[in-house]
């Protein structure tokens, strides 16, 4: 494992992460880097912040969503991808999750479909469209939806409902602003499955995931 990723706590988060895993994730950092200093896929530049907010800040969900998706080959939506966050550390260490990357800008897709390529990670598809035109032509296909600063947790919510299957859920990855985004969904529609804490090794901001599924009500 490198040094960088070590001194940053990556191995506190209690993820078993082989040699490939580590190169892939790298690797991973590095094409981020060398895209954006050209097509700006992201406002935080340089390895340690990438490293801290980027990677660690992605994975750091894993543990809590293995919990819920403990079944075989789960298709996710990541939804407004952008550079590949969560969906791509996601990817790496999940091979037998599907997980589909929906992003309408094209500069962004281009690069997530360069990275399927060079990371070979066919467990993975890119679609370069409005999270409103994918619903339509696959309504009710997700076992679990996921975004990482996207969007309202409300508009987050509305964008996911025809997206997943009855049981479905959405993972909203929150910071300080989780209670009053919360505050705002209507409980008689959704209702609250999880509210974890995240712990980011060398990072002292309040993160926080957010588990919910749907109430699906009987017609009348």
């Amino acid at each position: 494992m490198s040094d960088g990723l070590v001194a940053l706590g990556i191995q506190e988060l209690g993820l078993e992460l082989s040699p490939n895993n580590i190169a892939d994730l790298e690797l991973f950092l590095q094409e981020m880097s060398r895209w954006n200093r050209i097509h700006n896929l992201t406002a935080i530049e340089g390895a340690i912040e990438s490293i801290r907010l980027h990677l660690i800040d992605s994975i750091a969900v894993l543990p809590i969503m293995r919990q819920f998706l403990d079944f075989p080959c789960p298709k996710i939506a990541d939804l407004g991808s952008g550079g590949g966050l969560p969906a791509i550390p996601i990817a790496i260490l999940q091979p037998a999750w599907q997980v589909t990357l929906i992003e309408a800008i094209r500069k962004k897709t281009a690069f997530l479909q360069h990275v399927r390529g060079k990371l070979r990670l066919g467990n993975i598809e890119v679609l370069s469209e409005r999270v409103e035109s994918v619903s339509v032509v696959r309504p009710a296909q997700y076992d679990a939806v996921i975004s990482r600063a996207f969007t309202s947790l409300v508009r987050l919510l509305s964008l996911s409902l025809p997206l997943l299957k009855p049981d479905g859920l959405v993972f909203a990855m929150k910071a300080k602003r989780a209670d009053q985004e919360l505050q705002e969904v209507c409980m008689d529609d959704w209702r609250l499955i999880a509210d974890e804490s995240l712990y980011i090794p060398s990072l002292s901001v309040e993160r926080r995931l957010l588990v919910l599924s749907p109430v699906r009500k009987l017609p009348l």
